[in-house]
């Protein structure tokens, strides 16, 4: 029950938000729009209430013990889940490159580790070495920037997706922005003599990709020793058995961990910013009146900014 009202809370925001126009259209999910996050809690007090009444005695500490672990579950899996939803919708390459340099530091720390590891790093993880650790670092930073470059020229993995009233469906074509157009930068002076090169020529994005790629390597392994410890803690050792010799789909993507939601608060502190498109859309749901005082408020504040005689000049 608690699932389904999480999904419901979760997914409702999500499809209002990109459904916007088609939600606006249909009566019944204009008023489950307005009144979502209502409905959603109605729902949670629903479920608490439900749980109250079925406390049991002699069972009191089972049923609250079952009662965390259902919210922690809830905050780990759903949230992450609906964060990954929304890293898509910006656009492929925001999923690709972070969930492939998670992959490509447990690769090659693993490598680094076979061939070089002589120092332990961590007691929850006695296999995990320093030399692994900073050699996985270097690796992940290299292979970032590689896997960057390639897909910041397709169009298909930088446009965001968007919803098309005309077609009633969803479209991956856009104006690549300038994130993801070659730009020429300087090389440091201390750089430039090793190299010598004085500039080169990349995507914005690449500069982005390090940030991505730092994180899956420094922060991301701390998902691996989380689930090592979670196991030790419980004396078992793999999560299930779904893939033979490496146990179950848990324990290869225990260092994704965190990644989903740094990515996430990566892009809305640093990269996105007001969508005029979502902006005009909400803009004509309003009253006429409501619209008319925006237009006139907008068309105030160009004046004053000189924008507005500038434009009617050039016409």
């Amino acid at each position: 029950y608690f699932l389904l009202c999480v999904n419901y809370f979760f997914y409702g925001e999500t499809v209002t938000d990109y459904f916007f126009t088609l939600v606006q259209r249909e009566e019944p999910l204009r008023i489950l729009s307005k009144y979502h996050r209502f409905i959603s809690f109605t729902l949670y007090l629903i479920g608490f209430c439900m749980f109250v009444l079925s406390l049991v005695k002699k069972h009191y500490r089972l049923q609250f013990y079952m009662f965390g672990w259902t919210h922690v579950t809830l905050l780990i899996v759903v949230t992450q889940s609906h964060l990954v939803i929304h890293n898509l919708f910006e656009g492929m390459i925001w999923f690709i490159v972070p969930i492939s340099c998670v992959i490509c530091n447990d690769i090659m720390a693993y490598m680094f580790g076979f061939f070089f590891g002589r120092t332990p790093l961590i007691k929850l993880s006695p296999k995990k070495t320093w030399e692994g650790f900073i050699g996985g670092f270097f690796a992940t930073v290299v292979f970032g920037l590689l896997l960057s470059y390639v897909m910041s020229g397709y169009r298909c993995f930088v446009c965001p997706v968007e919803y098309n009233n005309d077609t009633n469906s969803f479209t991956v074509d856009c104006e690549p922005s300038d994130l993801f157009r070659l730009q020429e930068y300087s090389i440091p002076e201390v750089i430039q003599s090793v190299i010598g090169l004085t500039t080169v020529w990349m995507y914005p994005f690449q500069i982005h990709s390090i940030a991505l790629s730092t994180f899956a390597s420094l922060i991301g392994p701390f998902g691996g020793f989380f689930a090592s410890g979670f196991k030790r803690a419980f004396k078992i050792k793999d999560f299930a058995n779904t893939i033979p010799g490496h146990g179950g789909i848990m324990d290869r993507f225990d260092c994704q961990y965190l990644m989903a939601t740094f990515v996430n608060v990566y892009i809305a502190s640093f990269i996105r910013g007001p969508n005029p498109s979502k902006l005009i859309q909400q803009f004509l749901t309003l009253r006429p009146d409501q619209q008319l005082h925006i237009f006139n408020t907008l068309r105030s504040h160009l004046a004053d900014k000189g924008v507005l005689t500038a434009a009617v000049e050039d016409e």
